[in-house]
């Protein structure tokens, strides 16, 4: 059993101080995000296209490894379970792991895919160019045993299953219900970040997080996202409720704010926050981490999805992907007024 069934936290810093408690497994697609930054002062002679003078180049943890990042920035411990290459990509995702204090115990390497890439070509402040190194194929059977295994060894040391899907193949119909089996049987909740393919997977889960698009591709159905399309898209969520039959629905709405239901309550539209936003990328991650925690310690599902709310808004300020800030979050829900 989960080590947060105890008693619910009292306020924000008694909150706060039990994420440190917490252990997260977070099972899915990891991937590096690679940038190369430089001048492009003139056109290649061979081509129509510019030359890059490279000035310094990075290499980031992406995908399920910055949910882990997140999810140890607020506190509590994140396990990754994933499967990568044999190749340099694996030995830097790896090298990183190690660097920024995560565990590499749930990572299975094979020799059959690649590690997921993606290469940034900066200059000037503007991307010129992205390179994918990825497949997108289901893992093998060797490949889903081995990563059965992983995730059985650590999932009674964890409090909270957080699925993270881009759709690269790590995760199946197959193994995410026998994964969301396994968690149900000893009393751990799940939440899930999906993706297009695996959409309609995750029956049973507690908590599922679909943004506009997800929904709507996920559902293979048209509304907009204006007021005036409000009753069509709670049509969505009652139908998405029948077919997966979670205990939390959680839609993020872009700068609309986030969506919530669990089914009992009134359906609860939490707005944005007037922010300056700077870039969205990595902004689902932090919201997943966030609501992962609360629904480990049992909060309701509208603080759930406030303080994950407020969190996304935040990262939006940053540029580029990046962990979300505890003290600033903490700061963040105690000047609105949050309350538990």
């Amino acid at each position: 059993m989960p080590a947060a069934a105890a008693a619910l936290p009292a306020s924000l810093t008694e909150l706060f101080a039990a994420f440190n408690n917490l252990t997260v497994l977070i099972v899915g697609d990891v991937m590096m995000d690679a940038y190369v930054w430089g001048k492009a002062t003139r056109l290649s002679p061979e081509a129509p296209v510019p030359v890059v003078n490279v000035s310094r180049t990075e290499q980031r943890l992406g995908g399920a490894a910055n949910v882990a990042l997140n999810v140890q920035a607020l506190g509590a411990t994140p396990l990754l379970c994933a499967v990568i290459g044999q190749d340099q990509g694996g030995d830097q995702l790896l090298e990183l792991l190690h660097t920024t204090g995560l565990s590499a115990e749930g990572i299975v390497r094979s020799a059959h895919r690649p590690t997921t890439v993606k290469q940034r070509i900066l200059a000037h402040g503007q991307q010129l160019l992205r390179i994918d190194s990825e497949v997108e194929t289901d893992l093998n059977s060797s490949e889903n045993a081995d990563l059965a295994v992983r995730f059985g060894q650590l999932l009674d040391r964890t409090d909270v299953v957080i699925f993270e899907d881009y759709d690269k193949g790590v995760l199946s119909e197959v193994s995410i219900q026998h994964f969301i089996s396994l968690a149900r049987q000893r009393g751990i909740p799940t939440v899930v970040d999906p993706k297009k393919k695996n959409f309609l997977a995750y029956r049973g889960c507690t908590l599922f997080k679909p943004n506009l698009k997800e929904l709507r591709e996920g559902l293979k159905l048209e509304f907009g996202d204006t007021d005036a399309d409000r009753p069509h898209f709670e049509s969505a969520v009652s139908r998405l409720r029948e077919l997966l039959q979670p205990e939390i629905v959680l839609v993020t709405l872009s700068e609309r704010g986030v969506f919530v239901e669990n089914g009992t309550l009134a359906r609860t539209y939490i707005p944005a926050h007037l922010r300056t936003i700077s870039d969205v990328s990595g902004a689902g991650d932090t919201v997943i981490s966030i609501a992962a925690l609360c629904v480990a310690l049992g909060l309701s599902a509208p603080v759930t999805a406030a303080l994950a709310n407020l969190g996304g808004g935040l990262v939006c300020e940053q540029v580029g992907v990046v962990p979300i800030e505890k003290q600033q979050l903490l700061a963040e829900a105690e000047g609105v007024g949050l309350t538990l």
